[in-house]
């Protein structure tokens, strides 16, 4: 599934949502990498991924400019999407919802309903070893910020793929 399809049922799969502040940057760099390290384990049926901000001021805006040179660089494709706004709504179809940074994330859970049962948390929390827990937004620096936030996001994204696979061969499907 992409990213401009839209999510209205409930879905058996794993959901992943990544999450910054305006949607442009390092959530659609999360996305990019982490559909590629699905797909490079023939999961790309079985886990649905997207992206989002929590701020409005760019919704409609495609990625930037430097996170496509800089995914390319790297081998990845980012999504040929514009940038959306996080919705209450993401709850019910999201079983992993992973933000960028401490802002980010104190933001997701004001909204949290006390229903949800997913995986509200850091995606450097993922990675599972000491170092930063924070991908720091490069909005305002170069194109050497958005490379190391792909490495950064590379190091959570393993950990998450580790996780969503073990929920897989578990059986565990979304409860929404």
């Amino acid at each position: 599934m992409t990213s401009s399809e839209v999510r209205i049922e409930p879905s058996p799969h794993p959901a992943v949502l990544f999450v910054c502040t305006g949607n442009i940057c390092r959530s659609p760099l999360a996305e990019g990498v982490f559909r590629r390290f699905v797909e490079q384990v023939g999961l790309s049926d079985r886990v649905f991924i997207d992206s989002a901000g929590t701020g409005d001021s760019q919704v409609g805006q495609p990625p930037d400019p430097r996170a496509l040179i800089a995914a390319a660089r790297r081998g990845y494709e980012l999504p040929r999407r514009r940038a959306r706004q996080f919705l209450v709504q993401d709850f019910k179809r999201f079983d992993w919802i992973l933000a960028m940074d401490k802002v980010n994330l104190r933001e997701l859970q004001a909204l949290r309903p006390s229903s949800y049962s997913g995986h509200l948390g850091l995606l450097l929390g993922m990675a599972g070893r000491p170092g930063p827990t924070e991908i720091p937004d490069p909005y305002h620096g170069s194109i050497w910020e958005f490379e190391h936030v792909i490495e950064l996001v590379e190091q959570g994204a393993e950990g998450l793929l580790a996780a969503v696979r073990n929920d897989l061969k578990r059986g565990a499907t979304s409860p929404y």
